[in-house]
């Protein structure tokens, strides 16, 4: 690739900047003991300690990450499975046809979507709670899963089927053996992908929320709402925190993984 550009340099610094500003002011003032953000006096961790010490806080963070790991873990699974499926259609009109079904679902408003669910819960009669909002991330992460795993898919060369065929492997050896290997980078994409949507989502989980069951997204809303606290930006900080290490993570393992499959290439 060609080198960048002075002028190219300054514009993606410019829009780093702007990107993370908001939130390196918020997680910065979160270690403020003065209480508000206009004057930063001392550093403190008692923010940090007031949301370690609220045991409604901490079971809503629990419920969090359970939804978030379990959605992430059934979309994965579903998505994966969906998408060797849309591959596997020969008909490219029908092909294209579903991928554009799948497309519309991730580019679709949240709000669109969280009413649909909430409409379809009260009509079907599932109780908001614990289970309205595991299915509703699991119907939102399905397609991401989808498109992280397609193009894997796709890249993968026929004649590796074809020759395990040959050698008289089953359909389930070839699932197991031949193509989850190789787009294994794919599923673990589509897997922390869905993870840190399912983790920052608010518009959908609003709606198919109970009494009783809350996420952090929108418990970080009901607090702003109720006026500024830096207990706010204590908990914003530690799910941005959370997120990196998500991405961290991801980077990590496909590396990893890129790196194990250069080595076994013959010199």
């Amino acid at each position: 690739m060609e080198k960048l550009s002075k002028g190219s340099k300054l514009y993606l610094a410019l829009v780093f900047v702007v990107l993370y500003a908001p939130i390196l002011f918020l997680v910065f003032y979160s270690f403020n003991s003065g209480g508000t953000m206009t004057n930063f006096k001392s550093f403190t961790l008692e923010h940090y300690k007031a949301v370690f010490e609220d045991t409604r806080l901490i079971n809503i963070l629990i419920n969090t990450v359970v939804v978030a790991l379990l959605s992430a873990l059934i979309s994965t699974m579903i998505g994966t499975l969906g998408a060797i499926g849309i591959v596997s259609i020969r008909n490219h009109k029908l092909r294209n046809t579903v991928l554009s079904l799948n497309n519309i679902l991730i580019v679709s408003p949240d709000v669109i979507i969280g009413a649909s669910f909430l409409i379809l819960f009260t009509m079907v009669g599932v109780n908001l709670g614990f289970s309205s909002v595991l299915l509703a991330h699991v119907a939102f992460s399905i397609p991401i899963v989808v498109i992280m795993v397609l193009p894997k898919l796709q890249e993968m060369s026929s004649s590796l089927i074809d020759a395990a065929l040959d050698l008289g492997a089953s359909r389930r050896d070839i699932l197991t053996r031949v193509i989850l290997p190789y787009i294994k980078p794919g599923i673990f994409a589509g897997f922390f992908l869905a993870l840190t949507y399912s983790l920052d989502d608010f518009a959908v989980t609003f709606f198919v929320t109970g009494n009783g069951f809350s996420t952090l997204s929108v418990e970080i809303y009901s607090m702003a709402r109720a006026g500024v606290s830096l207990t706010v930006n204590a908990i914003s900080g530690l799910v941005f925190f959370v997120t990196m290490l998500l991405v961290l993570g991801y980077y990590f393992i496909t590396n990893r993984s890129k790196g194990a499959r250069g080595s076994e290439v013959p010199k």
